[in-house]
């Protein structure tokens, strides 16, 4: 085959018939030779010149035809900008879906089509129902010189390297909690800001917030949604998904008054939790009063009727958020509760916990309940269909230093906690104890705690934060030593109920340009992107 696409007629064309760019032929005889001289045969003798004749004119022709539909050349090897022109929008498409976070946002860069279509609530879809996305650690509230620096720390788990990313909208507050919410967004919730300083990390004069904002990673968005009904600082939140009649059934249990006993001012539900007929009689309470009532009946009835109406039927499940506890305006600890239901953009407030109970140092959810932790070793479980709380009264808790209050977290329907520990010497004269941190599992059946794997990091951070997705726990520690702000991320894969281990998961640090007020500050969200 020639270069042109004509191919070589007869046996011994030889190699003087290679064509040039321009489509002509070479001969042996240079160019002013062959301007001079006439025409002469150049394959052989005289009887042979009307053979190559024509073999030469079905060389041009076809040459001319391959320069006709020879593509033009591109002045730029590496510029791919122009070769979308030659796809269709759903095959460009499928491309694109494809590609990883940080390859996607250089896509947007390259032309506004490219900018549009990546950014349709349609290609957003397909990338949230495939299977492209890799877990993305966002790290929050990180102060740098003594300012709250207003950025969010990215860290992708599959390329081992953090990005920076803008956040003026947080600069100047701190103290605030974080929640990823259906693997789209990350509602950033409450937290503080210094009056006498503004943008700066002041513990003396400060304002409590109450407001709510969202941060959509993938399109680099924030949004404000409605604020909560108080000012909290550093509350604990989770994520759950509901029913359709979960609006009904939340209004009934929070119009509902539970009656206190007059000893400690706490209901008889919290004296004795796990007794099955009270528990039974409360749930009976709505037949109960149906039968007596048939005009509440027709009220609750028109009431769940326009609920159903307001709210889209069409679509079966929801997520809402839920904030627990926290710190109030005056420093004061909170056992208010409140829960959020983005489709009508309202917070209501849900049963309060018990006096008794103690300050919520952690919560997760697990199963549609919300449990929470307190720093008196107790444990209740809020369930967010039905709108009340149930104490939980479980097997020996396990030992921990009180220095380092439990992290509860849950993958899977399963409920875990990280608890730091004094572990014993091995036996050896003059061994001192060390602490460890261990995860425990809880089963929900036996209520049983039972030690799962040990944490291989001393535990230097008494603020670590923890956070689970799809059988992965990741966890982030930050200590300054040496005058040197250290991190260490680390996650352990419990996707299986065989043995777990913890692995680290980066190699690069971002603690050496904050200061170490990031310690106390930070918090942590996972979305897989």
């Amino acid at each position: 085959m020639g270069r042109g696409g004509g191919c070589k007629v007869g046996a011994d064309t030889g190699d003087d018939f290679v064509g040039d760019s321009g489509g002509r032929r070479r001969s042996s005889t240079s160019s002013d030779e062959a301007s001079r001289t006439p025409y002469k045969p150049i394959c052989g003798g005289e009887e042979t010149g009307v053979d190559c004749f024509f073999r030469e004119m079905f060389w041009k022709k076809h040459s001319r035809r391959g320069l006709q539909i020879e593509a033009p050349p591109i002045a730029n090897p590496m510029d791919t900008s122009k070769l979308h022109i030659f796809l269709p929008d759903d095959i460009l498409e499928l491309c694109l879906v494809r590609l990883p976070l940080t390859s996607l946002m250089n896509a947007r860069l390259v032309c506004k089509k490219w900018k549009n279509l990546t950014t349709s609530p349609r290609f957003l879809t397909m990338r949230w129902e495939g299977l492209y996305r890799t877990p993305w650690l966002f790290l929050f509230g990180t102060v740098r010189d003594g300012c709250c620096s207003g950025e969010i720390h990215a860290f992708d788990t599959c390329q081992d390297k953090w990005h920076k990313i803008d956040a003026e909208i947080l600069k100047g507050r701190f103290m605030f909690s974080v929640q990823s919410v259906h693997d789209d967004d990350i509602y950033v919730v409450g937290g503080r800001s210094s009056l006498g300083q503004p943008g700066r990390l002041d513990w003396s004069s400060f304002k409590t917030h109450k407001g709510v904002m969202v941060f959509s990673p993938v399109t680099k968005s924030w949004r404000k949604v409605a604020a909560m009904r108080y000012a909290r600082s550093m509350p604990v939140l989770g994520a759950s998904e509901v029913g359709p009649d979960f609006y009904s059934a939340h209004q009934y249990h929070q119009e509902r008054r539970f009656p206190r006993s007059k000893i400690g001012g706490v209901s008889d539900v919290y004296e004795d939790p796990h007794r099955l007929s009270l528990r039974r009689q409360y749930n009976e309470v709505p037949f109960m009063a149906n039968r007596k009532s048939h005009s509440h009946s027709h009220s609750h009835k028109f009431m769940r009727q326009r609920s159903s109406n307001r709210l889209n039927p069409k679509c079966s499940k929801r997520f809402v958020l839920i904030a627990v506890g926290g710190l109030g305006p005056w420093d004061e600890p909170l056992d208010s509760g409140e829960i959020y239901d983005p489709l009508t953009n309202k917070w209501s407030e849900i049963q309060r916990l018990p006096v008794d109970f103690g300050a919520v140092s952690s919560g997760v959810v697990c199963n549609g309940i919300f449990y929470v932790y307190s720093e008196i070793d107790k444990l209740m479980g809020y369930d967010i269909e039905k709108g009340f709380w149930i104490g939980i009264q479980t097997s020996p808790f396990p030992p921990r230093v009180h220095e380092y209050c439990p992290k509860l977290v849950a993958s899977n329907g399963r409920l875990f906690m990280l608890s730091v520990s004094w572990c014993e010497g091995d036996g050896r004269i003059g061994q001192r104890n060390k602490a460890v941190r261990k995860m425990w599992e809880l089963d929900l059946v036996c209520l049983n705690w039972s030690e799962v794997s040990v944490h291989p990091d001393a535990p230097m951070d008494w603020n670590a934060v923890f956070v689970a997705d799809r059988g992965q726990i990741y966890g982030i520690e930050m200590f300054k030593i040496f005058g040197q702000l250290l991190d260490f991320s680390t996650v352990c894969d419990v996707s299986d109920s065989g043995a777990t281990s913890w692995r680290h998961v980066s190699r690069s640090h971002v603690g050496h340009e904050l200061d170490s007020s990031s310690c106390v500050t930070k918090s942590l969200s996972v979305l897989h992107l």
